[in-house]
């Protein structure tokens, strides 16, 4: 193999994996140094000149001329140069300087050399992935699914491998091989097998970025997110503010007829948004968060970022939400800790009702077992509690508590 065979091969290598001809020109030379000297020795001085637009490469040997040598690696004796018939051009201190042909190298060093460039371009080619990719943190990408394992996908992006774990998925939804995918670049982790590049569908910024993609107003700047708090593939809220008095964020956010959040919603498998208007105001703040509910109080405390609200109990677990996922939600949005406190209805004694008239409501045979327990009231009943009426035989916990929100409902209704 000759150096315009070896430059044109790793020029079409470098063309593959798009790698700049300056950096593979100094891939060569630092190559080609390491054979030099294995051959010539760790001391040989010497000059590797490599000319990719001419498709060639320029070895010289550089040594001193001397009387004696001592040091073959670096020195040739003047009687070395005599016979070569250079003696009337150099003499004992001149630097005699030697092209060495590729050819020249034995066929053991040549395959050292090839398993060094493609080494030494997979390094390289890892430093531009990890450069490139680490740049990207916070962007968007569309890739093609071409593997699903049990605990990750492993996505095509321009030829390059990324990771999705599924810490990063969204839960419940369905990968098939073949799928084009859209995610987040998150991560970019350096490793000895090279950048693992790992994306998300689950993250905060991803949400973000769709908002930016589907609102032209947050693109430009016009509304802002001030915060996300998600639960992936359950529940988002998104408080966001506008910078222009004439513009609604919520509803722009929304669109006509709800298009734009519904194209949003649609790509996160159905994930319930809620966009808040933001406010510098911790308590309206956290009652917009909390949703459409009725609070009977809020009280903050700003420096314990600490909040509690008081609400009737049919208020309270619209507050919640199911599984709680409402509420935390809320303290993730507004950074606050939040406790909710049920507010009952106080019942006066002079309303109270006689347990024989609601036998159509309770049932016979608990009324007469309430009787028999010495109850005879609706407020007897409710103010004993769920704890004593539940040693009752024949009652349980479950039992009791249906029948201290029956009692309640009548005094509600009245």
């Amino acid at each position: 193999m000759n150096s315009t065979q070896i430059v044109e091969a790793f020029a079409q290598m470098a063309r593959e994996k798009n790698l700049d001809k300056d950096v593979l020109a100094g891939i060569l030379e630092e190559v080609f140094g390491i054979l030099m000297k294995k051959k010539y020795g760790q001391d040989a001085n010497f000059e590797i000149i490599v000319n990719m637009e001419k498709g060639n490469i320029e070895i010289f040997l550089e040594k001193e001329i001397v009387e004696e040598v001592e040091n073959p690696e670096t020195e040739i004796s003047i009687e070395e140069i005599e016979k070569m018939g250079n003696e009337d051009e150099l003499e004992v201190g001149d630097v005699y300087v030697e092209e060495i042909p590729i050819e020249s190298f034995e066929r053991r060093l040549i395959n050292l050399l090839k398993q060094s460039l493609n080494q030494k371009i997979r390094e390289v080619e890892k430093i531009i992935i990890y450069k490139e990719y680490s740049g990207m943190i916070g962007e968007i990408i569309l890739g093609d699914i071409y593997q699903v394992r049990k605990n990750d996908l492993l996505i095509n992006h321009n030829k390059h491998e990324l990771l999705l774990p599924r810490s990063e998925q969204i839960p419940r939804e369905r990968y098939r091989k073949g799928d084009t995918i859209r995610a987040v670049v998150k991560e970019v982790k350096k490793t000895s097998h090279g950048p693992v590049i790992i994306i998300s569908r689950a993250d905060n910024m991803f949400l973000r970025r769709l908002f930016e993609i589907e609102i032209p107003e947050i693109y430009d700047g016009i509304i802002e997110i001030k915060g996300i708090a998600r639960e992936p593939g359950e529940r988002a809220k998104v408080a966001v503010q506008s910078q222009d008095p004439r513009i609604d964020a919520v509803g722009a956010c929304v669109g006509m007829k709800g298009v734009r959040i519904h194209a949003i919603v649609r790509e996160l498998n159905n994930e319930n948004i809620d966009v808040i208007n933001y406010s510098d105001d911790p308590i309206e703040y956290i009652t917009r968060a909390l949703g459409s509910v009725k609070l009977k109080a809020i009280e903050v405390n700003e420096d314990e970022k600490k909040c509690t609200v008081w609400a009737d109990p049919k208020e309270v677990s619209l507050i919640v939400g199911r599984n709680g996922v409402n509420i935390r939600l809320a303290m993730k949005l507004t950074g606050y800790d939040i406790e909710v406190i049920r507010e009952e209805k106080e019942i006066e004694y002079e309303d109270d009702i006689e347990l024989v008239e609601l036998r159509e409501e309770l049932g016979d045979e608990i009324v007469d077992l309430l009787i028999e327990n010495r109850f005879d009231t609706a407020v007897e009943v409710i103010t004993a509690g769920v704890d004593e009426l539940s040693v009752i035989e024949g009652l349980d916990e479950e039992k009791a508590k249906e029948i201290i929100e029956i009692l309640k409902d009548q005094f509600e209704e009245e």
